[in-house]
């Protein structure tokens, strides 16, 4: 990497596999790698960094709009991609801040792989990855379990398959959802896209008025949260078979919808050991692999 005045804010840093950078501020934090010439690369990390350390700032600028599920356009760039891939859902309850982490890897990887000759970039924001495949194939892990990281199979992403993020979502991640999904993992052209998509799937995946289920408002968890008093998840205790065949049905029937809105290329849909495919015809080639369980795939 070439050398330059780093923030005092920012922290970057090469891992010790030399290959990848770990960014961090504040909440934010990412994990990102090209591939390519030894030049190309250094000056995409280059490129990356510089895009990086006005996001926060951008982003805190417009937090009380953002946290809103209606009003003006916001107006960073950022910002906006937040909002177009969340308002392709209304009327459906869901604020801009649905999308954020997969907008924040968008950004970053559109940045980083700008003029650069490169075969491949990813930008990793907690799980919700913007790619960048120019050849050659990237393997994706299919999340069964966030917390422990437990993963239910794989996909091979092709540069024709056109997707160019995924995301995960569900009640044990790192976000709060409305519904029961342990993880609801989904593939898209743009992470950001993925991001409120997996979201929306997760929330659908429930079981309304469940004794079995433990809830709370998400303002007594989070004061700030954009969820504001709706009750999210908080425990699911063990369900039968139909309960489980329920809830993914739910989730499963939104999925549909949504794929024929054209919101996303495939998603997959996991509760208690149990698993759906929604897909596209076009990712037929993809599922051959994703509800086996494969020991060596992780998750994303």
């Amino acid at each position: 990497m070439t050398k330059r005045a780093w923030s005092e804010t920012v922290s970057a840093k090469l891992l010790p596999d030399g290959r990848r950078l770990h960014l961090q501020h504040g909440p934010i934090d990412l994990i990102l790698e090209a591939c390519g010439e030894d030049r190309e690369v250094a000056k995409a990390y280059d490129q990356a960094l510089a895009a990086f350390e006005t996001v926060l700032t951008d982003l805190v600028s417009e937090l009380p709009r953002l946290r809103s599920a209606s009003g003006p356009v916001p107006q960073g760039e950022i910002a906006r991609a937040m909002w177009a891939a969340t308002s392709a859902f209304a009327p459906e309850f869901i604020t801009p801040m649905a999308a954020v982490a997969g907008s924040v890897a968008d950004h970053v990887l559109k940045r980083m792989i700008a003029g650069r000759n490169l075969t491949r970039a990813y930008v990793n924001n907690g799980g919700d990855i913007a790619l960048h495949l120019a050849e050659g194939t990237f393997r994706i892990g299919i999340c069964d379990d966030p917390v422990t990281g437990t993963a239910g199979g794989f996909v091979q992403l092709r540069p024709e398959d056109g997707i160019g993020g995924i995301a995960t979502s569900g009640w044990r991640g790192r976000s709060h959802s409305l519904g029961i999904a342990d993880a609801v993992t989904v593939l898209a052209e743009t992470a950001a896209r993925a991001d409120a998509t997996a979201t929306m799937i997760a929330n659908r995946i429930d079981l309304p008025g469940s004794a079995k289920i433990t809830r709370e408002a998400a303002s007594d968890l989070s004061p700030d949260t954009d969820l504001g008093d709706r009750p999210v998840t908080t425990g699911v205790g063990d369900l039968s078979m139909i309960e489980i065949h329920t809830a993914l049905a739910s989730g499963e029937q939104a999925a549909q919808a949504y794929l024929s809105n054209g919101l996303f290329k495939a998603a997959y849909l996991g509760l208690v050991g149990e698993r759906r495919i929604v897909a596209a015809a076009s990712t037929e080639h993809l599922n051959k692999h994703a509800i086996r369980n494969i020991r060596e795939a992780a998750c994303a």
